[in-house]
């Protein structure tokens, strides 16, 4: 009996999904809130522990975006003015259409990723992110990325 309970929650929460595409808006102004308390805390953490190199595949850029998804404007967040500059800032360009055709697709779906794609396109310029075309395979990818930051 309790495997078949468990296994119908599991099957719940599979089929609702756990990517969230809205917000309704005091979500909205909790994520901001969230986004902000995050950035300091990388902030002090930093300093704390005296980092020389932080390699991210988001950074607080992703959270930034979702945000704006989530209100439905592309409008600069208070936050911005505190995360931390980066010394690069890299985005691999790869179509929706493409990354709905990998095997673990976001459960978000195509217009999610179109809408996202819109925002980030407005928002590298204000980040001074160097954009890479990620459709090329893994080793010119990361040749790009070296040849940049002069290794």
């Amino acid at each position: 009996m309790e495997f078949s309970v468990s296994n119908k929650i599991a099957k719940s929460k599979k089929q609702k999904g756990d990517s969230v595409t809205k917000a309704n808006w005091f979500q909205i102004q909790l994520r901001k809130i969230a986004l902000l308390i995050d950035i300091f805390r990388f902030r002090w953490m930093t300093k704390k522990l005296k980092v020389d190199y932080i390699i991210s595949d988001r950074y607080f850029y992703d959270s930034a975006v979702n945000i704006n998804y989530l209100s439905g404007k592309d409008k600069r967040l208070f936050a911005e003015k505190f995360i931390p500059k980066p010394d690069f800032a890299f985005y691999l360009k790869i179509s929706p259409e493409k990354i709905m055709q990998r095997e673990r697709k976001p459960d978000q779906g195509l217009e999610y990723l179109i809408k996202k794609e819109k925002i980030f396109s407005v928002k590298i310029k204000d980040w001074d992110m160097v954009t890479i075309d990620g459709e090329k395979n893994k080793e010119e990818i990361f040749n790009e990325i070296k040849s940049r930051i002069h290794v």
